[in-house]
C-alpha cells in the first residue's frame, strides 16, 4: 500500500525551450524508450500536446503485451508538464517533467514518477523487481536524451 517515487535529473547544454520542445513532441517517446519494450504510439499523429491530451500506446513487458493510456494533466510550457496513467500496468503512475533554466544555454531536466503497484499489498512484494526495471528504462532514457539533444551542441 505504498506510493513509490523515482526521481532523475539531467543537466544539458541546451536552452529550456529546446529541451521542452523535444519532450513536447510525442514522437520522441519512441526514440527514448528501450527497443526491447516494443513501445509504439497508437494515437494518430501528430498529437497536439496540451492539457487534457490523451496518448495511447502499446508495449511489451517481459513479452506480455500492455496497452497504456496517459493524459496530460498539467501543461505549463516551457516549465513543466505531467502525464498520468488512465489505463495501464500500474495502480498509479504520475510522471512530472520539470525544466529549469540554470544558464543561458543550460537546462536541468527533472523527472519525478509517483507510482503504485497493482494488487496492493501483494504487488509491493515485487517492488524490488519493478524498481530495477524502471531504473534500467530511465538509465536508457537519460542516455538517449543526452545523445539526441547534444548531438548538435
Amino acid at each position: 500500500m505504498a506510493e513509490h517515487i523515482l526521481t532523475r535529473s539531467l543537466t544539458l547544454p541546451i536552452s529550456r525551450d529546446e529541451a521542452f520542445a523535444f519532450f513536447a513532441d510525442a514522437r520522441n517517446l519512441e526514440r527514448i524508450t528501450p527497443p526491447q519494450l516494443g513501445f509504439h504510439i497508437t494515437t494518430q499523429q501528430p498529437i497536439e500536446i496540451k492539457q487534457g491530451a490523451l496518448i495511447d500506446y502499446n508495449l511489451k513487458l517481459h513479452g506480455i503485451p500492455i496497452s497504456w493510456r496517459t493524459e496530460i494533466s498539467v501543461w505549463e510550457p516551457p516549465y513543466r508538464f505531467v502525464d498520468q496513467q488512465l489505463r495501464g500496468p500500474y495502480r498509479q503512475w504520475i510522471h512530472t517533467h520539470t525544466f529549469t533554466e540554470i544558464g543561458l544555454k543550460e537546462t536541468l531536466i527533472e523527472d519525478e514518477v509517483r507510482y503504485r503497484l497493482p494488487l496492493e499489498p501483494f504487488g509491493d512484494i515485487a517492488h524490488f523487481l519493478v524498481r530495477g526495471e524502471l531504473e534500467k528504462i530511465f538509465d536508457f532514457r537519460q542516455q538517449a536524451v543526452t545523445d539526441l539533444l547534444t548531438a548538435h551542441a
